[in-house]
């Protein structure tokens, strides 16, 4: 009862606001007014306004809401975690330039070896900068630069 009340004079108020606007010859402005001045008395007589109102005054619509929240929270702190890699496993190790990993070409540290002593992995030389560039260099070279 008083939500309808308050309803109709907020639209009352607005289509007379619309009014004034209207006689100063502003009718574009005058008519949003009035559009705008006429949702609270629908509001009314649809039924939103007692069923927004139920909603508002349940504490189990609250602690729903709470716990949306709380889901939400969850799920975008589970995303940002993701993306910045926190909660991944290590990387297997990349595997060698001929197709077999490293650990496919040296035998394991468990393995003895002729020696009696644990197989040691074979430590491989970096490739010199010079490698890197010859393709540049031919192709400077074929241009003639």
């Amino acid at each position: 009862m008083l939500a309808e009340t308050i309803c109709s004079a907020v639209s009352a108020a607005g289509l007379g606001i619309a009014a004034v606007t209207a006689y100063r010859r502003r009718f574009l402005a005058a008519t949003r007014i009035a559009a705008y001045s006429l949702v609270p008395v629908a509001l009314v007589l649809t039924g939103l306004v007692e069923w927004v109102s139920g909603i508002v005054f349940r504490p189990t619509v609250w602690i729903g809401f709470g716990l949306l929240g709380v889901a939400w929270l969850l799920f975008t702190g589970s995303r940002a975690v993701e993306r910045r890699g926190l909660g991944k496993a290590p990387k297997p190790p990349k595997a060698a330039k001929g197709g077999r990993s490293r650990e496919a070409v040296a035998p394991t540290a468990s393995a003895p070896s002729l020696g009696g002593r644990p197989a040691t992995t074979p430590k491989t030389t970096p490739t010199a900068p010079a490698d890197d560039f010859s393709d540049i260099e031919a192709i400077l070279k074929k241009h003639g630069i």
